[in-house]
């Protein structure tokens, strides 16, 4: 309601252990209008199925998540061995398709890049292109500092300490396309008054551009810019489900997938990875036509007499070239 500083009439963001107490409540007080002593099965079973009546699958399964927890830390009863309520829980979710954020490609992320404007476009840029390398989330950019940015020369090691999962993560960005001349273009980042923590995306104390709904609204920015449809479809989970699928195109193996983001189930990260057509095509070719990847080794030997005054390659896809140089 208006009087209890929710998120919906204000600017007060709830914990996570609040909203748990206010699902608990939520359940005690259905319970007293009921007159139920006693969270069986059955009694827990009819609290979802009048919920079913006002939400959705996915708010079903979360407010189950958070009255699990909250049962077993102050009541000693754990629901996760009612087989009634989840087969309840699951018979919900039949035909429910969840909304999911739109994905960026490849060629569109490129032309953003060599498109946009540095000026205007500075820190967008530079927080997609962080946020597709380490799939990060929308938090984990606004909490990113400069010391968890080291510069190696060739590369940037970035570092996440603190995750949603609690498993810090260590990721990578190379100079391809020159990307690391947008990061040398940064101003000193300004430093929060209420901290000593330099803030990585904070220029100015005035615009204080590198806040969650700023950082959040990287992804449709640049769908805005690319003139795609459907802005606001990319939303902030883009820059993580575009980085996997990214990762799913490019023949990487789920387990590889979830040690680059950050995920310990492999359905959730499957749920993070698009359909896309790249992918769909590959994997017809392979199916209908029996095209295969396979590794070609090729060596030239090649002599101080017999140099050969230029080299063409044509028509090639992951290739790669090893020099060996022998004096």
């Amino acid at each position: 309601g208006r009087d209890c500083g929710g998120c919906k009439y204000c600017n007060k963001q709830f914990t996570a252990y609040e909203v748990k107490i206010f699902i608990r409540y939520s359940l005690q007080s259905w319970c007293a209008e009921k007159n139920v002593q006693v969270y069986s099965e059955n009694v827990l079973l009819a609290y979802f199925s009048e919920n079913a009546k006002n939400y959705k699958s996915s708010t079903l399964w979360a407010q189950y998540s958070m009255v699990k927890s909250c049962l077993i830390i102050y009541d000693n009863i754990d629901i996760s061995k009612f087989p009634k309520l989840i087969a309840f829980l699951k018979r919900t979710g039949d035909g429910y398709q969840a909304k999911k954020s739109k994905i960026l490609t490849k060629s569109e992320i490129d032309r953003f890049l060599s498109s946009a404007d540095d000026k205007k476009f500075l820190m967008i840029k530079v927080g997609l292109i962080l946020g597709i390398a380490g799939a990060c989330r929308t938090d984990e950019l606004v909490n990113l500092t400069v010391d968890d940015i080291e510069d190696v020369g060739s590369s940037l090691i970035v570092k996440i300490p603190n995750t949603k999962t609690k498993i810090p993560r260590i990721f990578v960005v190379t100079d391809v396309g020159n990307m690391l001349e947008l990061f040398w273009k940064i101003p000193v980042p300004f430093v929060l008054p209420t901290s000593s923590i330099s803030a990585f995306f904070c220029t100015t104390k005035q615009e204080n551009p590198g806040g969650k709904n700023t950082m959040g609204k990287i992804p449709s920015v640049v769908a805005s810019y690319l003139k795609l449809p459907d802005v606001a479809c990319y939303t902030g989970h883009c820059l993580r489900r575009s980085s996997a699928t990214l990762l799913a195109d490019a023949g990487v193996d789920i387990t590889r997938i979830k040690r680059h983001a950050g995920w310990k189930s492999t359905t959730v990260a499957e749920g993070y990875v698009e359909n896309s057509i790249e992918n769909k095509t590959k994997i017809a070719n392979q199916v209908l036509v029996g095209t295969t990847i396979s590794a070609i080794t090729k060596t030239v030997n090649v002599s101080e007499s017999n140099i050969p005054s230029n080299i063409n390659f044509e028509n090639c896809t992951n290739v790669t070239f090893n020099l060996n140089v022998n004096k």
